[in-house]
């Protein structure tokens, strides 16, 4: 009897663990539902899931036909282009595609990269409450960073940036058929532009993995013209969309419990090992793409037919009490940690290193400029949007302090000089940028009372003034 299951509901996204025991209940392998993709067999356990992706002769993402599963008769031809990617692809052709960009993400690049990562983070936290507060966290911040990487890493242009972030948006809002109708004018737009841009490359040359496809393809390697406009779309989706949500996941989760942030602040260096359970705990990818049985099979002791489709369900993989003790619960220090948010197998995600990386500085940037960050909303009013397969909040917003600091009131009120120590500075700078990031003021007055006269507070270049008045 197939399990019903709303896998886009406020409910689910809220309490993952808690409606993924009970399917695990139902046993190791579920037939259910799953939005856009119809009846379909889904694992909900550690093992289950790592047999899956680690067979991938028996399960394929294609058909005989070659035809990717998941796909429709329906569909347009340019998104059945942008679907042709290593991702949906079984073997010979995945290594083929791999082989060519497996280099750019190996561990030793993209160490290299991790200054320029951070600086780009710390920027980023700067201007974090630029246009005033609360700020939402997903947009300033979590959309931005990885986006920002992955389009250096490409060898986009910057100023195109904001048509990025509009698709990306786009993408996240695919919640039905609807919303996916909606969704291929966006599609349609991307593959015009990936195609110029390739077409530059060709004329201009230039930097980036996109004058690397370039080369290859003068060179006569093995990829034809869409493979290269889909290889471009997968690195740049793939690249920032999951990574987005990872950040904004784990700065809920840190913000939701103070006594985290804290725990990491006595610490910096613990930030990767937090950042390994954020990826267990908030699995931004909760499932994968749905396989073709291609014999049949007996799978964690369910019978499979050929012809039938699985989803591996990566969430359920990582909150297996037989793997991980207390998977419900939230815990930075934990370890061993078993997850498999990048997957296993042939498919074991290319961008694993730039996703940790990525995470660590986003959290490090955060923690280090804004020390006292909050929630701007109780925990209880942050939504999820009702995406299948992807744990993404919708908006997350901030404030530069904790709810419940009266910033406002004590950034109006008058120290005397006579108890004035020079830490007293460096604490009216924070209570300054909390109240702009609070208020929207566009400058704020603090007077510091000596007895002879009124004194100016210096404060960073960039900041507001801190503006001398009369008692």
């Amino acid at each position: 009897m197939a399990q019903r299951l709303d896998f886009t509901s406020e409910a689910f996204f809220r309490d993952p663990p808690k409606a993924i025991a009970m399917l695990r209940a139902s046993g190791p392998v579920v037939a259910t539902r799953f939005p856009l993709v119809g009846e379909v067999w889904i694992t909900t356990t550690h093992d289950a899931t790592a047999e899956v992706l680690k067979d991938g002769a028996t399960f394929t993402l294609r058909k005989e036909d070659g035809e990717v599963a998941g796909l429709r008769w329906w569909m347009p031809k340019y998104v059945k282009t942008i679907a042709n990617n290593m991702l949906t692809m079984d073997e010979p052709d995945h290594t083929r595609l791999r082989s060519i960009v497996d280099e750019a993400f190996r561990r030793r690049a993209i160490v290299a990269m991790e200054p320029r990562i951070r600086a780009i983070a710390d920027g980023l936290a700067d201007e974090l409450f630029a246009g005033g507060g609360p700020a939402d966290l997903v947009q300033r911040y979590a959309r931005l960073l990885p986006l920002a990487v992955i389009c250096e890493l490409l060898g986009l242009p910057a100023a195109d940036r904001p048509r990025f972030i509009a698709w990306a948006n786009s993408m996240s809002s695919l919640t039905n058929v609807l919303s996916f109708f909606r969704l291929l004018f966006a599609f349609r737009k991307m593959r015009r532009y990936l195609e110029g841009q390739l077409q530059i490359a060709r004329v201009r040359g230039g930097e980036g993995l996109i004058a690397e496809l370039v080369q290859v393809e003068r060179e006569g390697g093995q990829i034809t013209p869409d493979e290269m406009v889909s290889m471009v779309f997968l690195l740049l989706a793939a690249g920032s969309e999951t990574t987005t949500h990872l950040i904004s996941g784990s700065a809920y989760e840190l913000l939701k419990d103070p006594a985290l942030r804290d725990w990491l602040e006595q610490d910096r260096s613990r930030i990767a090992l937090a950042v390994e359970e954020f990826l267990r705990f908030v699995s931004p990818v909760q499932f994968s793409k749905p396989r073709y049985v291609r014999r049949d099979i007996e799978l964690a002791g369910v019978r499979l037919k050929k012809g039938d489709r699985v989803m591996v369900m990566l969430a359920a993989a990582n909150t297996d009490p037989a793997v991980h003790d207390q998977p419900e619960r939230l815990d930075l220090a934990r370890k061993p940690n078993r997850h498999i948010s990048f997957g296993t197998g042939i498919h074991f995600c290319l961008g694993h290193q730039l996703a940790r990386i990525e995470a660590a500085c986003a959290l490090a940037a955060l923690l280090e400029r804004w020390p006292k960050l909050g929630l701007a909303i109780d925990p209880s009013q942050v939504r999820w949007r009702r995406r299948p397969g992807l744990r993404a909040i919708a908006k997350l917003p901030v404030t530069a302090e904790a709810r419940g600091t009266d910033v406002a009131a004590s950034a109006r009120m008058v120290v005397d000089r006579s108890s004035h120590r020079q830490t007293d500075v460096s604490c009216l700078r924070k209570i300054v940028a909390a109240v702009i990031s609070q208020e929207r003021c566009s400058a704020v007055a603090v007077v510091i009372r000596t007895s002879a006269r009124d004194e100016q507070v210096p404060c960073r270049k960039d900041s507001t003034s801190l503006e001398e008045s009369g008692s």
